[in-house]
C-alpha cells in the first residue's frame, strides 16, 4: 500500500468539494475554484469531511498512480483554502523589477528590459522600499511553480558572484574565480 497514498485528504472549514464520476475533482474555497482530472487507475471517495483515494487494483501501474492522485488532491484542497507563495530574489548590480500596465518590468543587465506578463490566477507582491523582491502567490501550485521557473530562467543565477534572479530559500553553490598564477 502507498504511503501517500492511503492517507486522507482532510476537508477545511468553508471548502467544498464536489466529486463527479470518480475522476474529476472540483473544489471551492475563499481562494477560488480549480479542479483536477485524477490519472487513469484511481478513484476518490468522500468519507464525511476528508477524501480518500484508492485504486483499481494491485499492479505496478496503479501502485504508481495511488501516491500521484493523492497528491494531486490534497494540493488541490490546499490551493483554495490556504493559497501558495513563492519568493524570488534579484542579486546583482542595477538588477530591478517593477510593475507597469500589468506586467512585470525586469532590468536584469541585458541591452533591453524584459516585460512579463503573469498568467491567469497568479499575482504579485513587490517590495516597495527593496525593488529586489517579489512574491509570487496562487491557489494553483502548478501555475505558481511554472511562472516562477520561467521568472528565474530570465536570468538563473550564476555560480561565481551569484548575480541573477533565485529563489530565496534557493543555496547557490559557489565557484572560485581564476588562480593569479601558477
Amino acid at each position: 500500500m502507498s504511503r501517500i497514498g492511503k492517507l486522507p485528504v482532510a476537508i477545511p472549514a468553508g471548502v467544498t468539494v464536489e466529486l463527479s464520476e470518480g475522476t474529476t475533482v472540483k473544489a471551492k474555497g475563499p481562494k477560488g475554484a480549480l479542479s483536477c482530472t485524477l490519472p487513469p487507475l484511481t478513484s476518490v471517495t468522500q468519507d464525511g469531511k476528508a477524501l480518500r483515494v484508492a485504486r483499481a487494483n494491485d499492479e505496478q501501474e496503479a501502485r504508481a498512480m495511488h501516491g500521484l492522485a493523492r497528491s494531486l488532491v490534497n494540493n488541490l484542497i490546499q490551493g483554495v483554502s490556504a493559497g501558495y507563495t513563492r519568493s524570488l530574489e534579484i542579486v546583482g548590480v542595477g538588477y530591478s523589477v517593477e510593475q507597469k500596465n500589468g506586467y512585470l518590468v525586469f532590468l536584469l543587465g541585458y541591452s533591453h528590459p524584459i516585460y512579463y506578463e503573469l498568467p491567469e490566477g497568479v499575482s504579485v507582491v513587490l517590495d516597495p522600499k527593496v525593488k529586489t523582491k517579489l512574491t509570487l502567490n496562487s491557489a494553483s501550485r502548478e501555475a505558481l511553480g511554472a511562472a516562477a521557473a520561467i521568472v528565474r530562467g530570465f536570468r538563473p543565477p550564476e555560480p561565481y558572484k551569484g548575480k541573477g534572479v533565485k529563489y530565496t530559500d534557493e543555496v547557490i553553490r559557489r565557484k572560485e574565480g581564476k588562480s593569479k598564477g601558477r
